[in-house]
């Protein structure tokens, strides 16, 4: 969203509600944590008080939550996690407990540097060999990142498929990288409607690795798929060229 469009309808009423609420949202979670045993729906209304805060705090500079989105979407699950410790601490069980304050710890890793220098690259870089470069680096962090930490399969898969830019090819750089996280319906899903070139260049990257993985059904749809993407989005594109005459070449000899 443009700040010239996020003025017109982002208001002084408008900002002064959206505090209200927010402030309200926020210290009625403050008190739900000390006061119920809920920890999740607690968390959630501090999570929702602090983006209804932070958007009436920016006010006309709106599109600045685009830029942050991810990082948003991954502290608030972090958060739920650190609330679902929490509760499994008050009904004595330890280990469940260190294991989700674990995942929190690495959703937070993954929330910081890595979604906002994505979004900062290909804002800030125009299109060619430089900005591939750079973005090539952040994709290596999140592989290291998958490869060091335990994530929700569940989790990486909803990035992939309801998440922003940034989540999205964050997720396909992590299931690269750890084979149990990897789900077939959501890479095909990014080789035939991705956002960006990049996007669909990794999830064929992805699709190579998982080609001796499918079963024979699942193969014969890549297949498809990649033959159908040969006109219409990397007919110039070696590097996509070369990605699916490899998929075909594996695919070919499964049979």
């Amino acid at each position: 969203m443009k700040a010239g469009a996020a003025n017109v309808w982002f208001t002084s009423a408008l900002r002064t509600l959206t505090a209200l609420l927010g402030a309200g949202s926020f210290g009625l979670g403050t008190l739900a944590v000390f006061a119920t045993q809920n920890g999740t729906g607690a968390a959630a209304l501090i999570v929702f008080g602090g983006v209804l805060l932070l958007l009436a705090l920016l006010g006309g500079h709106v599109e600045s939550l685009e830029f942050g989105g991810a990082t948003l979407r991954l502290r608030a699950a972090a958060a739920e996690r650190f609330a679902l410790a929490d509760e499994s601490e008050r009904l004595g069980d330890a280990a469940t407990a260190r294991q989700l304050r674990a995942e929190a710890r690495t959703l937070l890793d993954a929330a910081g540097p890595l979604a906002a220098d994505y979004s900062s690259v290909r804002g800030s870089m125009r299109p060619g060999a430089a900005r591939t470069r750079a973005l090539e680096e952040v994709i290596a962090r999140a592989r290291s990142l998958a490869q060091g930490q335990s994530f929700e399969s569940a989790e990486v898969l909803r990035w992939l498929r309801e998440g922003t830019d940034a989540e999205r090819i964050t997720a396909l750089a992590m299931m690269q990288a750890k084979p149990e996280l990897r789900d077939f319906e959501a890479t095909l899903a990014a080789i035939t409607r991705p956002r960006t070139p990049f996007e669909q260049y990794h999830a064929m990257r992805l699709a190579v690795q998982m080609v001796d993985e499918l079963d024979g059904a699942q193969a014969r749809r890549l297949a498809e798929a990649v033959e159908r993407q040969r006109g219409i989005r990397f007919r110039r594109d070696s590097d996509r060229v070369r990605l699916r005459e490899e998929i075909l070449r594996k695919v070919r000899g499964r049979s």
